[in-house]
């Protein structure tokens, strides 16, 4: 099977390879700043992740599709161009669907524009490289950024709060003044335990694969 095939051994490499050794924020250290603000709570983290995977896929395949024609000293103009405008259609998708979610993340979904891995993924793999290939690779960068910001959410509202999803996990009577035996911890809702937890999660990695020495 050829290797630009739509279901090769190249393509499938090309959407599980953000999960691991080349994960943005784990191994690249890019999206930082997204994954310290929107990751208090379980479901801005979720539609954060889905909106940048919807951005940076199509923001990839239109680049790859526009490669032939871009002037070379145009080109990261271009690049904003595109990413700007798939930014402002999530963004006014996420205001008619989940307006209540949408007021959480505030500004962060028009920062997508400015987001690391995005111009990145433009700069290194869709400009090089064929539309569908372009396409898997912003999937695949996308669902390992987000598979980050939901693990570190995760951890962060059940801890800090008690819940997953809004939903309550820690039962109320755990909290009871006569029997309690358990307290939020504060510091899971503050921006700093969101550092806290990439870090533990990169040194997790790097125990596991003693390969990555350098974190470019």
């Amino acid at each position: 099977m050829s290797k630009n095939s739509i279901f090769s051994s190249e393509i499938g490499k090309i959407l599980t390879s953000p999960f691991g050794n080349d994960n943005p924020i784990t191994v690249k250290v890019l999206g930082i700043c997204s994954a310290l603000a929107v990751t208090v709570k379980l479901q801005p983290a979720f539609v954060m992740a889905l909106s940048v995977i919807v951005v940076t896929a199509f923001s990839n395949l239109l680049i790859s599709l526009l490669r032939n024609g871009i002037p070379p000293r145009i080109r990261i103009i271009v690049q904003l161009v595109v990413v700007a405008l798939m930014v402002i259609i999530v963004d006014q998708l996420l205001k008619a669907f989940v307006y209540d979610i949408s007021k959480q993340l505030s500004v962060f979904v028009g920062l997508i524009i400015t987001n690391c891995i995005i111009m990145g993924r433009l700069e290194a793999f869709a400009l090089a490289n064929k539309p569908w290939p372009s396409f898997v690779d912003g999937v695949g960068n996308g669902m390992g950024y987000g598979f980050i910001l939901i693990v570190v959410a995760f951890f962060r509202e059940l801890l800090g709060s008690g819940t997953l999803w809004g939903f309550r996990v820690i039962p109320e009577s755990f909290y009871m003044s006569n029997n309690g035996f358990y307290v939020d911890n504060g510091m899971m809702i503050l921006p700093p335990m969101a550092l806290i937890l990439i870090g533990v999660i990169i040194w997790i990695q790097r125990s596991r694969n003693k390969n990555l020495v350098d974190i470019s």
